[in-house]
């Protein structure tokens, strides 16, 4: 006797990740978090055995984090890590500190308990990710911190426009949330941004973003002038 299935009952689920993704992933979270350096060769024969996957998925996975900023083609030398661009830099963080600015001010405009308590989870999260060293759980929760003020004011558009630049600020901040003391300024400086945002304070949470931001880019123009002078000596 056959038996009639519903359509739905032998459908075959797609994978969260294909393959490709897979490896896309693994290969830019070596490269933020520093496992390949600036300037380091990616060769594809090295890239397939570190992975476990095709030639032609390492080529795919290349050509996508070139468009990010994150891999360079060189004449002779073929696809490298890109070398952060102090001008660059500077760019990318004057973009974050307009529109984090403007996110902090709006959601203490709002007066929201409801913002307050998630960017303090978020807060204290980072806060434990650099207690046990886990920079990639820093690098996730920062970023999470930052969605949860432009997502409740509904800032979408200017999320948006942050999101095109995350690889690249990852790429910044997990420079600069190695350095000396930042497990501790870094946290502080984003309290002051709550603090200012529970008091209803818009140009304090303003003034705090702001603040933070220009921390940050002040310690990313060191790192980036040192590993210049470096490669020139």
């Amino acid at each position: 006797m056959s038996r009639t299935l519903e359509p739905k009952a032998i459908k075959v689920e797609r994978p969260a990740k294909t393959l490709r993704e897979l490896a896309l992933d693994k290969v830019r979270d070596a490269i933020v978090e520093g496992y390949f350096q600036p300037g380091d060769r990616l060769v594809e024969r090295d890239l397939c055995a570190q992975l476990g996957v095709s030639r032609t998925i390492v080529r795919e996975v290349l050509r996508h984090l070139e468009s990010e900023g994150l891999v360079s083609n060189q004449p002779n030398k073929g696809p490298i890590v890109a070398v952060l661009d102090l001008d660059e830099a500077r760019q990318i963080y004057e973009i974050r500190g307009a529109l984090e600015g403007m996110a902090a001010r709006l959601c203490a405009e709002q007066r929201d308990p409801h913002t307050v308590k998630a960017l303090e989870v978020a807060l204290h999260s980072i806060r434990e990710s650099y207690a046990v060293k886990d920079m990639h759980g820093v690098l996730t929760h920062t970023n999470a911190f930052y969605q949860t003020m432009f997502s409740k004011v509904n800032r979408h558009v200017a999320w948006g426009i942050v999101n095109l630049l995350t690889v690249r600020i990852n790429h910044l901040r997990a420079m600069t949330i190695k350095t000396r003391n930042r497990d501790s300024e870094g946290p502080q400086q984003m309290e002051r941004i709550v603090e200012a945002i529970r008091r209803g304070d818009g140009e304090g949470a303003s003034k705090a973003a702001l603040d933070h931001v220009a921390a940050a880019c002040a310690i990313a123009e060191a790192v980036l002038a040192s590993q210049k002078a470096e490669s020139e000596a």
